[in-house]
């Protein structure tokens, strides 16, 4: 089997199992398992269906790190359940899916998964670094359109976007970008930035919709380049798209800092993370085994299983 990394976005993961999945499934104590049991269902498909033998579920140390927050004051503003002066903001998370992130983690040790976050970071970053430095293919798992920007035919960096369902997995590719959005995959931080995005909370700039971003990157090429446009009074660029910008200018400044995702972090490499898949075996099997019965988990143990015995 070829050597192919897979990179979970795994709150992104957990969140779709959990919505996904009847609540009505509970352990004895009452405690809900649907986004536990919808997981472990996912990753033993996606491992088994795209041909994994690297995995490595990506953690959100700080699903709003004070760093961007600092840049752009509204970024994920309206998912903010608590404001922390000395950590990481607290996010809306139902108490029912709250509750099996802990089973979530031991289920995940126990099956040898690799879980890789990094402080005052997004499982974002943690992706974006792997992505861009791993050595050999990469599968990244997310319903989340910012990594799209991660996208290289070169690389053989692939994403398998989520926001249809598992049963209708999109496996996107430069080609797939460049259909959907009319631009590359390195553009597209700077067309999120032009274009917004309410659900990261980035305001856009007033008046530029996905086809002027589009149209304005496939001219200019870069945010950079077309800001350098704006200042440039022989560049032909429209006097109405100039004051456009102009008012955006504060914004413009700091945003694609905060859309980038960061690809240098100081991450375990895919050894020292123990990111290889192999069969789940001795006490760590019989264990799992166990909480799969106890915690009412049914055949996503199984399943699960059976997905990592293919490596042998």
């Amino acid at each position: 089997m070829s050597p192919r990394l897979m990179l979970l976005d795994t709150a992104s993961l957990y969140f779709r199992a959990f919505y996904g999945v009847p609540d009505t499934i509970r352990r004895s104590d009452g405690t809900p398992v649907n986004a536990v049991r919808g997981l472990l269902d996912m990753i033993a498909r996606l491992t088994t269906d795209y041909q994994a033998t690297h995995l490595i579920a990506c953690w959100d140390d700080d699903w709003r790190p004070q760093w961007r927050v600092d840049l752009l004051p509204t970024y994920k503003t309206h998912r903010v359940a608590e404001v922390v002066e000395t950590g990481p903001d607290v996010e809306v998370v139902p108490d029912p899916l709250e509750a099996q992130i802990p089973m979530i983690l031991r289920t995940l040790e126990l099956a040898g998964v690799a879980v890789v976050g990094a402080p005052d970071h997004e499982a974002d970053d943690v992706i974006g670094t792997y992505a861009s430095s791993a050595d050999l293919p990469v599968d990244v798992v997310t319903g989340d359109r910012d990594l799209f920007q991660l996208i290289d035919d070169n690389r053989d960096v692939r994403v398998i976007y989520t926001a249809r369902g598992m049963k209708n997995l999109d496996v996107l590719t430069e080609a797939s970008i460049v259909e959907k959005y009319r631009v590359l995959p390195v553009q597209y931080a700077d067309y999120a930035t032009l274009r917004g995005d309410a659900s990261d909370g980035l305001p856009g700039v007033s008046g530029i919709g996905e086809k002027t971003a589009a149209s304005l990157l496939g001219e200019y090429g870069s945010l950079e380049s077309l800001l350098a446009a704006a200042e440039d009074p022989e560049s032909g660029l429209s006097a109405s798209m100039r004051v456009k910008l102009t008012a955006a200018a504060d914004y413009l400044a700091v945003a694609p800092t905060v859309v980038r995702v960061v690809r240098d972090l100081d991450v375990p490499t895919l050894d020292d993370a123990g990111a290889q898949l192999r069969p789940i075996t001795g006490d760590a099997r019989a264990e799992l085994e166990k909480l799969g019965k106890e915690w009412n988990l049914g055949g996503s143990v199984t399943r699960l299983l059976e997905a990592f015995d293919r490596l042998t």
